[in-house]
């Protein structure tokens, strides 16, 4: 789809309380004494949340279908149902301490639109979509954003249902288990453009008090396990100069990746947020630590230079402490830029609209981008309290949800309803 342009519905709106009513039924499943949401794919519970869905979507007149890896797809009929569908989406499995909108927002938003317009009588050119994706957390199974990620190729489905969980249970077994094995194929093809609402995650919005982030891209990603090993010894008898100490090196790692994301500021991002010290003992030199490293940045160049700095940096300190550093690379996700004219259907939506909004780049991994890979996409951000997400409090204003949502179906209408 290469243009996009305002819909003639402007002064059409969802109805923000059902949307909220909605989101408070499906955080009922898997609720938590905190006030949020265990729900782990394709459990029981998850079953019970895609039945929801399923359910919802079904009133709101959709067709349903599952592809093999579990993907649910509601569509609702356009006036030509040969051109390629504008989808929307998200994922509604969460973390074990997850919250009530991360994905499940995307998801239900999606829906109301739908119910907006079957509300209003107006059907778009175009077919519209509304998907779940399979176990984008990674919570149970690995590896993250699986659904979307065999959706676009970047997994066999071979691969995807022989992956187990810790109690050996494969995501085969697992769908077949919760009735959600699906026949259809799982195929990136009829799709026009994808946008995706979602709470931000993060701060910015609430410190700037914007309602609608413009999201132009995701941060590219490139994860490390390190190893360091050195020797064990009596804390007592050694001397310092005669030490090996792996956790006095692994200090000086996490401090280089603090730096690294300082250097390439203000897009980088740099996190140590593993650590396993061996053999943990009051009074004994740590002879090996593994830690895990987190480096994300807004282009490949920058990602780039800070892996050789880290590189670089890892055998100079090896020398230093008389130890050696083993660095692998478990993840890479590109830097990935969003679609242009989907980005401006986001901007013109919240104008519209007339609400206050700024362009942000997303720090955390979503389901867009794996799909930017194959259609083009667009995501929305709405604040949530504090930043704070993957947690129980996880909260958001439901003026915001309900703003994210209009902007969502404006969008949707200016992609759907080109001749």
């Amino acid at each position: 789809m290469s243009t996009v342009s305002l819909t003639p519905h402007a002064a059409l709106r969802i109805d923000g309380a059902r949307l909220w009513n909605s989101l408070m039924e499906l955080a009922q499943i898997g609720a938590t004494k905190k006030g949020g949401v265990c729900r782990l794919a394709l459990t029981e519970l998850d079953r019970q949340g895609r039945d929801f869905f399923v359910a919802q979507a079904k009133a709101a007149g959709c067709s349903i279908r599952i592809d093999s890896v579990g993907n649910i797809f509601a569509r609702r009929a356009g006036l030509n149902n040969s051109l390629p569908a504008v989808m929307t989406g998200s994922h509604i499995d969460t973390q074990p301490t997850g919250g009530k909108f991360d994905g499940n927002y995307g998801v239900l938003a999606g829906l109301e639109v739908f119910k907006t317009l079957n509300d209003a009588g107006v059907t778009t050119a175009a077919p519209l979509e509304v998907v779940v994706w399979t176990n984008e957390e990674g919570s149970r199974f690995v590896p993250v954003m699986m659904g979307s990620g065999a959706f676009i190729g970047e997994f066999k489905t071979d691969f995807i249902l022989a992956q187990k969980d810790r109690d050996g249970i494969t995501v085969g077994q697992a769908l077949h288990s919760i009735g959600y094995a699906g026949k259809d194929q799982v195929s990136p093809s009829g799709i026009g453009a994808y946008f995706e609402a979602h709470i931000e995650q993060g701060p910015v919005l609430e410190a700037h008090d914007i309602t609608i982030g413009v999201v132009t891209g995701a941060l590219g990603q490139r994860w490390f396990d390190v190893v360091i090993t050195g020797s064990e010894a009596h804390a007592g008898p050694t001397p310092m100069s005669l030490r090996h100490d792996a956790l006095l090196a692994a200090s000086h790692v996490v401090q280089l990746i603090n730096e690294l994301a300082l250097d390439h500021a203000p897009n980088a991002r740099g996190t140590v947020g593993m650590l396993d010290v061996y053999p943990n003992s009051r009074n004994v030199i740590p002879g090996s630590v593994k830690l895990s490293v987190d480096l994300r940045a807004d282009s490949d160049a920058t990602l780039t230079a800070m892996v050789d700095k880290l590189n670089a940096r890892a055998q100079e300190i090896a020398k230093q402490g008389k130890v050696s550093i083993a660095l692998t690379q478990v993840v890479y996700f590109p830097p990935a830029a969003f679609a242009s004219e989907l980005v401006q259907a986001v901007r013109s939506g919240a104008r519209t609209i007339g609400l206050s909004e700024m362009d942000v780049v997303s720090g955390a991994g979503h389901d867009a981008v794996y799909m930017a890979r194959v259609a083009p996409t667009a995501m929305i951000f709405v604040p949530c309290k504090d930043g704070i997400s993957h947690n129980e409090i996880e909260d958001a204003k439901s003026e915001h949800l309900e703003a994210g949502c209009n902007v969502l179906m404006h969008a949707m209408l200016a992609c759907a309803s080109q001749p």
